[in-house]
């Protein structure tokens, strides 16, 4: 297996864990818009109708961000805002423990208070922080295998001979007119 095709694996992967994710995270808080609202008001950050404005629209982000990502669509710039997505839900778990909040991160569905031996942001961190680093590998390298990017945005070589394929018998020779 060559270097770039296990370059374009590792993206594959890339691709569809951070898309898989958000995907899921977004399908799960979507049907339920109070739930969203409150694990986002649950983080003391935002006043009501920011809080309000942010659960109802999450979902949303989520879910064509992680469906284009899974498609393998506009990748480098899908991959850009799931980064994006992952640093600020890495600040939002830090500052809600640094905070001493004991809340349910609402990730995948209805976040809230919880017991504060329920709290997991330890985990919930490195686990976005591993979305992060997947999200930065496909905005430096977004090429990955079974994308939509490379059917819909193929672009045809500058000069037509160079099109032909090495394997392909031409039919003039180099010495001919």
């Amino acid at each position: 297996m060559t270097t770039t095709r296990v370059a374009d694996l590792i993206g594959l992967v890339c691709r569809l864990a951070l898309g898989g994710v958000l995907l899921a995270a977004g399908l799960l808080k979507v049907g339920d818009p109070v739930g969203s609202i409150q694990s986002v008001v649950a983080y003391r950050l935002f006043d009501y109708r920011i809080a309000e404005m942010i659960g109802l629209m999450l979902p949303v982000v989520e879910i064509a961000v992680g469906l284009l990502l899974v498609l393998g669509l506009f990748t480098r710039w899908t991959a850009l805002i799931g980064a994006v997505l992952m640093l600020a839900f890495i600040a939002g778990i830090a500052s809600a423990w640094a905070r001493g909040l004991a809340i349910d991160c609402g990730c995948f569905g209805t976040g809230g208070p919880v017991d504060p031996s329920e709290t997991a942001y330890l985990s919930e961190i490195l686990r976005d922080a591993g979305l992060f680093a997947a999200g930065a590998w496909l905005v430096v390298r977004p090429r990955s295998l079974v994308a939509l990017d490379t059917l819909v945005f193929r672009r045809p070589a500058a000069d037509p001979a160079a099109a032909t394929s090495p394997h392909t018998p031409t039919t003039a020779s180099k010495g001919a007119p």
